[in-house]
């Protein structure tokens, strides 16, 4: 089965639209949500009744750190994402709300892991941006392969049996072969607003019987993103860094 997986959406809908588009003309069979479909855009109404109707017809979706905060006032944001995430607040409906905070923290099956953030204590939104990060998600779980987001960067770490660890940036467009003799922690960059100075949005493929994972990049209309941004009012520099990719 070809799975396609998207993580920090951050109510993009121009982003979220090329990269299912995408994955479905890959061929993809099931689609993956590992969280943060609103803050920081401004389509968050679009984004979630996508993400309920792909639920629906049998997506998996996680919970991520965004989402929780919608229903969680108190919850430490920068200034930037908490004034993206109380005007979220007022625009969904209790019926999108519901959705949001109802979303698992993680989702096993087979020998796999989704979660947003880290496996070994997911409410914590710890993010994964080493090996040794890597290291302390991949023990909290017996997953040979692990999905996560949250670091808007994308990145692949393996551990063998040994504990030694390996990471590496994966090349768009270029299938990496997960050996089973390794555990895996594939960083599925960010649809939404990636971080990694490339504006092109990111999600993975994975092939379950190959196990080939591939990192795969989107050109979207990002000046559409970040008029709708700027047009409600939302702050600047979240509009302007759609184009640099930071």
């Amino acid at each position: 089965m070809l799975l396609a997986i998207f993580a920090d959406i951050h109510a993009n809908r121009q982003a979220f639209a090329a990269c299912l588009e995408a994955a479905r003309g890959r061929g993809a069979e099931r689609l993956i949500l590992l969280g943060d479909f609103v803050g920081y855009g401004g389509d968050p109404e679009w984004t979630v009744d996508t993400a309920i109707a792909l639920a629906a017809q049998g997506a998996i979706a996680v919970r991520g750190n965004h989402d929780h905060a919608v229903d969680n006032p108190s919850v430490s944001m920068n200034p930037a994402a908490k004034a993206a995430i109380d005007w979220t607040r007022g625009r969904l409906d209790a019926a999108q709300r519901r959705f949001l905070a109802e979303l698992p923290m993680t989702h096993e099956e087979e020998d796999r892991l989704y979660v947003h953030a880290e496996a070994s204590d997911p409410k914590r939104w710890r993010y994964v941006q080493s090996a040794a990060d890597a290291a302390r998600s991949m023990v909290a779980t017996p997953a040979q392969v692990s999905f996560c987001g949250h670091i808007h960067h994308p990145a692949l770490y393996s551990m063998s049996i040994t504990a030694k660890m390996t990471s590496f940036v994966p090349t768009s467009g270029v299938p990496v072969q997960l050996l089973k003799g390794r555990q895996w922690l594939a960083v599925a960059g960010s649809v939404g607003q990636p971080r990694d100075g490339n504006p092109a949005a990111c999600f993975l493929t994975y092939d379950t019987q190959s196990r080939q994972l591939t990192c795969c990049r989107v050109a979207y209309d990002v000046e559409a993103a970040a008029r709708c941004i700027r047009d409600n009012g939302l702050p600047p520099w979240l509009a302007d860094r759609l184009s640099q990719g930071r």
